[in-house]
């Protein structure tokens, strides 16, 4: 039997419930921004989604709109404690350490089983009991996002009004994966804008693979393309970052898209067993160089929700 949800007092817009959003996005930046403006929050190394609550059910939609709710099956039994009648939260899902790091490749693998580990980390509210609050400040957003989630398992995403670099540095010594910064007072953003920047410890995109290659037989890595317009140009070969099963997994997805020829715009002197360029791969590395060859890459997981 359902408990009874109450309602807070009435904010933003009344609307009917809306679709799914096109989530905000944050412009990469050189520097963490500082100043009473900005709020920082920690950097979480997980799928992006959007949670809507409505009608006692829930839906959990990746950061393109696939709706895979049966896939995080557990997000969405914490998410239906919520205390609204209707939200639509935007987070992160995470498989936290003890330490309070995150691990994409660690939430692949638990993804495999029936994900018992995975938790919503949710840092914005865009809609509470029949009303649009996008247009709200992001401090009350998240004030009633706080409210809403308190008592349930649901993590919330703490801001922290200190010194962006201060922020910055202690994220990359204690292993974070770096950290997004954020006008205090700004509306929801629509799609990348300069309201909310982040950076990140370590160098992360996600490639098209572009083939991989045996060595003996053997597992010994991907090749990365990156697209320019509609050519792929060759962005580096990755054989770190795989284990037996990951390894396994890879060729059994990757035969299948076998094909005779290159799939880049130009040729490189490199002998591969090249594929359809359908999957997609995040990998983190140091640097790219003057070509765009990611250096000293690795394998994080394949990027299935984009």
């Amino acid at each position: 039997m359902a408990f009874q949800r109450k309602k807070p007092d009435a904010l933003g817009v009344k609307a009917p419930l809306p679709g799914f959003i096109a989530p905000a996005l944050a412009s990469a930046t050189d520097r963490v921004p500082s100043g009473e403006r900005w709020i920082h929050e920690i950097k979480f190394d997980g799928y992006r989604v959007q949670v809507h609550l409505a009608n006692e059910a829930v839906k959990v939609f990746t950061r393109r709109g696939h709706d895979w709710t049966k896939r995080f099956k557990k997000v969405a039994d914490d998410a239906w404690h919520i205390k609204a009648s209707s939200a639509i939260i935007d987070g992160e899902i995470v498989v936290p350490a003890t330490d309070g790091s995150t691990d994409f490749s660690v939430l692949q693998n638990e993804l495999k089983g029936k994900s018992t580990k995975i938790v919503l980390v949710a840092f914005d509210l865009l809609y509470l009991n029949g009303r649009d609050i996008r247009k709200l400040p992001l401090f009350q957003r998240k004030a009633e996002l706080k409210k809403i989630i308190a008592g349930t398992d649901v993590q919330f995403s703490a801001s922290f009004e200190i010194d962006g670099n201060e922020m910055f540095a202690h994220a990359c010594k204690v292993g974070l994966e770096g950290v997004v910064s954020k006008v205090r007072d700004s509306v929801y953003p629509v799609g990348r804008t300069n309201n909310w920047v982040k950076k990140t410890c370590a160098q992360r995109e996600t490639l098209t693979i572009a083939g991989f290659a045996l060595d003996d037989g053997k597992w010994d890595g991907i090749y990365l393309a990156r697209r320019k317009g509609s050519d792929l140009v060759y962005a580096g070969k990755v054989d770190h970052g795989f284990d037996k099963t990951s390894a396994a997994e890879l060729r059994r997805r990757l035969e299948p898209l076998v094909r005779k020829t290159q799939p880049y715009a130009k040729r490189i002197a490199h002998k591969g067993i090249w594929v359809e360029p359908k999957l997609l791969a995040e990998i983190e590395y140091r640097a790219k160089s003057a070509e765009g060859k990611v250096r000293h890459p690795f394998f994080k997981g394949l990027r299935e929700d984009l």
